[in-house]
C-alpha cells in the first residue's frame, strides 16, 4: 500500500508527477486548518509552506516527515516535533542566491530612493535637472553589517565585497573563515557593528533569541545616517521601535521585505514613509528558484519517508533514535 503524502501548497506540475510516483498525494487548502489537520489524521507525511502546523494538528496521526518549502521552519514547533519522531526537512541551499539578490536590492533602493523617486517621476514633478532634494547616498565603498553570516549572509557579502568595494562587518555565533578569508569580513560584536555600519542588514533566524533582538537600543546605537535592510524575518525587529526611530530621524531609512504581521496592514505608518522600501516578502520568489524549492522539498520529503535523507534535516535527533 502507498504511503499517503499531504500537500497544503500548490506544487508545479512535474513535482506533483514526482510525489505520485512515490505515494498518493491529497491536496488541501493550508489556510483551512481545519481541513489540514483532518488530511494529516492518515497520513505519512505533508509538504507545504507559509501555514503553522501545531502540535494538535499532529495528535493521532502517523506523521513520520514534515516537508517545508522555505529556508525558515519557524511555522513548526521543532522540539515537539522531535519528541514525536517526525523529521522536519527544509531547503536553506537553493534560495541562496536569489534570496541575496533581493537583500541587496534593498541595499540600492533605500540608498539611491529608487521606489520614492519612480512614483515622483510618475506623478509629473520632474520639470527640470534634479536637485539635492532628490539625491540618494552611495553603496560602494561603505560599511555594510551582516546580523548573521550563514548562507545568505555570506552571498550578500561577496555581493558587497567583490561588487561594491565595500568594508563588511559581521556577528556570528562561530566565525565565517570564507567570508573573512575572501571577501575581508570582519568579525566584530554586535554594538560594534550598529555604530559602524552604514547599512545594517539582518540574516538571522526567528528565534526566541532573536525575536526583536533589534530594537530602541538598538537604533540609538546606529549612525543617524544608517539604513537598515530586513529580508529575515519580520520578528527579528521591534516594529513599533523601527518606526519610532525612523520618524524621530534616528536613523536615515530602511528596507524591508519581511513584516511582523504579514501580509502588512495597509495602515502601518511604515508605508506612509517615503524613505522606507516595502517589499511583499519576496526574498526567494523567482520562477526558477520556487521551482528548484519545491523539487528540492519533494524529494526531502520522498528520502525521510524512505529513510534515506541525510541533508536538509532541521531536527537531526530523529535520526540518531
Amino acid at each position: 500500500m502507498k504511503q499517503k503524502i499531504v500537500a497544503y501548497k500548490a506544487l508545479p506540475d512535474d513535482v506533483t508527477a514526482y510525489l505520485r510516483e512515490h505515494a498518493e498525494v491529497e491536496f488541501v487548502d493550508g489556510n483551512n486548518a481545519e481541513a489540514l489537520a483532518a488530511a494529516l489524521k492518515d497520513a505519512d507525511g505533508a509538504i507545504g509552506a507559509s501555514v503553522k502546523v501545531t502540535p494538535a494538528m499532529l495528535d493521532g496521526t502517523r506523521i513520520k516527515a514534515l516537508s517545508t518549502i522555505s529556508v525558515g521552519f519557524d511555522q513548526f514547533d521543532v522540539a515537539d516535533l522531535t519528541r514525536r519522531g517526525i523529521v522536519l526537512a527544509h531547503t536553506p541551499d537553493v534560495l541562496t542566491e536569489s534570496t541575496a539578490d533581493t537583500v541587496f536590492s534593498l541595499i540600492l533602493a533605500s540608498a539611491r530612493r529608487v521606489v520614492e523617486l519612480v512614483d515622483w517621476v510618475k506623478a509629473g514633478h520632474w520639470k527640470g535637472s534634479i536637485g539635492a532634494p532628490q539625491f540618494g547616498v552611495d553603496v560602494q565603498g561603505k560599511t555594510l553589517g551582516i546580523v548573521g553570516l550563514g548562507r545568505i549572509g555570506g552571498a550578500v557579502a561577496r555581493r558587497a565585497a567583490l561588487g561594491f568595494n565595500m568594508n563588511v562587518l559581521y556577528t556570528n555565533r562561530s566565525p565565517n573563515e570564507t567570508a573573512e578569508r575572501e571577501y575581508g569580513a570582519r568579525r566584530v560584536e554586535l554594538d560594534t557593528l550598529l555604530a559602524e555600519s552604514d547599512f545594517v542588514c539582518l540574516q538571522v533566524p526567528l528565534t526566541d533569541a532573536t525575536r526583536h533582538m533589534i530594537g530602541a537600543e538598538q537604533f540609538r546605537k546606529m549612525k543617524k545616517s544608517a539604513i537598515l535592510i530586513n529580508a529575515s524575518r519580520g520578528a527579528t525587529v521591534d516594529e513599533p521601535a523601527l518606526i519610532a526611530a525612523l520618524e524621530a530621524g534616528t536613523i536615515h531609512g530602511a528596507g524591508l521585505d519581511v513584516f511582523d504581521q504579514e501580509p502588512i496592514d495597509p495602515a502601518s505608518p511604515l508605508l506612509r514613509m517615503p524613505n522606507v522600501v516595502a517589499l511583499p516578502h519576496i526574498g526567494s520568489a523567482t520562477h526558477e528558484t520556487r521551482h528548484a524549492m519545491a523539487r528540492n522539498a519533494a524529494e526531502n520529503l520522498v528520502g525521510a519517508l524512505a529513510g534515506t535523507l541525510r541533508n536538509n534535516i532541521v531536527n537531526r535527533e530523529v535520526l540518531a533514535r
